[in-house]
């Protein structure tokens, strides 16, 4: 595991506890890994960090059906040099479902797809990322899953395009299979 543990290249810039996203502090018991992508073509892992950090990412905070917090948060950003931890996989984050299971239940991990980053090394290193928690927390590999698996009451659609680049015409399909595909093969390597 030491070997692919030094390949993803994993950094902690946590938020401080009490501050943005970690405002109010939710336990968890990660039962899923939730697959992102950042959607934000101007941006990094160490820029979405500072980002996070800063209360940067506000979301409109609604008590039902909507962001609990006020702020987005996850745990892990991954790009083509490096994964970053913003926040302990104990803690629930903000960034799939609102107050649904994919908050409640699940490590989310956000991929960058900044301008000039190689897509491709960037979602091995989210292949190898997931491997790892995988193993560490007993997560089975049908329990990796893309944003999309989490409906969000009250938008339209409520399935969202994410990450869009692993999705077909929206929705898993053969990308999303060739991904898991991927994790499943860094898997096999810890065991």
């Amino acid at each position: 595991m030491s070997q692919m543990y030094r390949e993803v290249n994993l950094k902690a810039d946590m938020v401080k506890r009490g501050t943005h996203g970690r405002k109010v502090y939710r336990p968890m018991n990660p039962q899923y890994i939730t697959i992102h992508a950042t959607e934000n073509p101007s941006a990094n892992a160490a820029q979405h960090a500072l980002a996070l950090k800063n209360g940067a990412l506000r979301s409109p905070k609604h008590p039902h059906g909507g962001n609990r917090i006020g702020y987005l948060i996850w745990h892990f950003t991954v790009d083509d040099h490096q994964a970053i931890q913003h926040m302990p996989i104990g803690e629930q984050g903000e960034h799939a479902d609102f107050d649904g299971p994919g908050n409640r239940l699940s490590i989310g991990i956000e991929m960058c797809e900044n301008r000039g980053s190689n897509l491709r090394t960037t979602i091995e290193r989210t292949a190898k990322l997931t491997a790892i928690l995988m193993k560490k927390n007993h997560i089975p590999l049908c329990n990796v899953v893309p944003h999309y698996h989490w409906p969000r009451h009250g938008k339209h659609p409520p399935n969202k395009n994410c990450p869009h680049f692993l999705l077909d015409n929206g929705r898993p399909g053969a990308k999303w299979r060739w991904f898991l595909g991927r994790v499943n093969d860094y898997y096999q390597q810890l065991e």
